[in-house]
């Protein structure tokens, strides 16, 4: 069926990947872009200029849509940047469910991450707080919740993946390697592009182990 997708994020990581797909395959897309990046969208592609952080600014183009796919995040994010997690990350969040909400959106997919984990406990928090916004939105939801996410540029923990695959193997560390586990670009848009395809119906959550069951 022919989806009509609003996208956060279209000129990043994974929305830079995940849009061409979605036009190639006939769905039609509207992407959120501040001006100076509105040329890094493919042909095909409506942009729509606007502020992430204030969804009044792109609440009119949500309401051309029917699945909305939020990718906002902060760049290479670490523990030093707490704020920017709480300025940028739950602000954009929250302006994005809510509009969405608001304009009727039969399916929401969320970029969350995977936890609890032992680290980035506000980078967690953010999210977690997003997605209990999305699930008192009542709108259908596909959270998907990688921990990192290999590819270009993000390469230097193919060098934990021997790790990994032992800890897999010991039951004390097995439910922590599954949980935190990495998952591919390749593998993650292929899960964004399913979620869009085949919209959830209630609340649907995918760790990295069900991310790495898709592949493009």
């Amino acid at each position: 069926m022919k989806r009509r997708i609003f996208i956060t994020g279209g000129t990043g990581y994974m929305g830079s990947r995940l849009i061409p797909l979605l036009l190639e395959r006939g769905h039609e897309v509207i992407a959120l872009t501040r001006e100076s990046s509105r040329q890094k969208l493919p042909a095909g592609c409506e942009a729509v200029v606007g502020n992430a952080l204030n969804g009044d600014t792109f609440r009119a183009a949500v309401k051309k849509a029917d699945t909305f796919v939020h990718l906002i995040g902060v760049k290479h994010p670490s523990p030093a940047k707490k704020r920017e997690f709480l300025e940028i990350d739950l602000k954009s969040g929250l302006e994005s469910i809510r509009v969405a909400r608001e304009a009727g959106l039969s399916h929401f997919a969320y970029l969350s991450v995977a936890h609890p984990a032992p680290l980035m406990k506000t980078y967690i928090d953010v999210r977690m707080t997003c997605e209990q916004a999305l699930t008192e939105s009542g709108m259908n939801a596909t959270i998907l919740r990688p921990w990192y996410v290999l590819g270009p540029g993000h390469l230097w923990p193919y060098a934990l993946l021997p790790f990994y695959k032992m800890a897999e193997l010991v039951p004390r560390t097995r439910e922590s390697a599954l949980r935190l586990g990495l998952v591919n670009i390749r593998q993650m848009v292929g899960a964004l592009l399913h979620a869009t395809e085949d919209p959830a119906i209630g609340r649907r959550v995918w760790e990295p182990k069900d991310i790495r069951t898709f592949h493009v």
